[in-house]
């Protein structure tokens, strides 16, 4: 079937394989030809990258900028809301490539007809809270209103500038570094299915959104030139995000089950519904890349912020099963899947 007859369906949204065939075939297309306009260069980390932002060298520093969109349903739920997802997954998208100091943030709001203004000035109080917590400024943005049916409620689209002294990409793995996250994994995509299908979760399961400026800066300091990769596990989990990583880095990762940071009540809901936390989103956690030297560096900072008290070394990159994810579960071992689905659809 040719190109102009395939139709979108929902996997090319979920942060997976056929999200990145997608991007890399059409979006960025022309910035991957040779000599192609907005190509990949000393002075620039573009789109071609598929980085989580772009890089422009500025003199001796960086500007990292980075766009996104939200259309999570429902709007509210335990731990958050659209307005603080917005934000915090705007802040986190710098932070992942060292850009932890945000000049300002952009926040374009498309909302239904009928939509209640009660809820929409919840959102934007919750927008203003987390933009004073995540120090980054909402700068400018725009409003549209659409006809009542032709659009699910309320889309929220952001985006963000800052600037780093030195441009951390996702692609730093070697073998024998060692990869850490910064806390328990799926508490959001679980908080938002449970709202969602009412599934008597309650405050068991809450999102983890959170924006993670502070702590990626203590990170940064602690590790120094030793913290080598970043990715938050938003769509497609920390599975999708490790097997980005490794994929460009050339190297296979090693994960240890046993270690893996997981809540008891969202392991409880992932059981009952055949679901892997692996692959469920996160919206207040990162993966980290670490060189061997400047792993217990790296823990003792996370471990003294308040987001990063149940960080834990999870795997290790190894020069075998180069672009693959392989779990340790002390029994054996197996790869991990990376889904192409769309476990969790409008889940950020």
């Amino acid at each position: 079937m040719s190109g102009r007859d395939e139709r979108i369906g929902l996997r090319h949204g979920a942060g997976g394989p056929a999200m990145r065939s997608l991007v890399q075939s059409l979006f960025a297309r022309a910035s991957q030809e040779p000599g192609g306009f907005g190509q990949d260069g000393p002075d620039l980390v573009g789109l071609g990258a598929m980085d989580d932002g772009a890089g422009i060298r500025l003199g001796d520093r960086w500007l990292v900028f980075t766009a996104d969109s939200h259309v999570v349903k429902p709007p509210f739920f335990p731990g958050g809301d659209i307005g603080r997802l917005a934000v915090a997954g705007t802040v986190n998208d710098l932070a992942m490539m060292g850009a932890t100091e945000v000049l300002g943030l952009s926040c374009a709001v498309v909302i239904e007809e009928g939509f209640p203004r009660e809820a929409l000035e919840r959102i934007q109080a919750s927008i203003d809270a987390t933009s004073r917590e995540a120090r980054a400024p909402i700068v400018t943005g725009d409003t549209k209103v659409m006809g009542r049916g032709e659009l699910d409620g309320i889309l929220l689209s952001t985006a963000g500038v800052a600037l780093t002294p030195r441009l951390v990409r996702d692609d730093g793995l070697r073998p024998g570094d060692a990869i850490v996250v910064t806390g328990t994994i799926g508490d959001h995509g679980f908080a938002v299915l449970g709202q969602r299908h009412d599934l008597g979760l309650g405050d068991a399961v809450r999102s983890d959104v959170a924006p993670l400026g502070d702590l990626v800066r203590a990170a940064l300091a602690a590790a120094g030139e030793g913290l080598v990769a970043m990715k938050d596990p938003t769509r497609g989990g920390v599975a999708s995000a490790l097997h980005e990583m490794a994929g460009k880095s050339g190297v296979g990762v090693v994960l240890d089950e046993t270690a893996l940071p997981v809540r008891d009540a969202v392991r409880a809901a992932a059981e009952l519904l055949g679901l892997d936390p692996l692959q469920v989103a996160n919206e207040g956690k990162a993966v980290i890349g670490v060189r061997p030297h400047a792993v217990d560096a790296l823990l003792a900072a996370l471990h003294g912020h308040p987001l990063g008290k149940e960080a834990r070394r999870i795997g290790t990159c190894v020069d075998a099963h180069v672009g693959s994810v392989v779990l340790e579960t002390g029994f054996g071992r197996r790869l991990l899947a990376e889904s192409d689905g769309e476990l969790l659809p409008r889940i950020c």
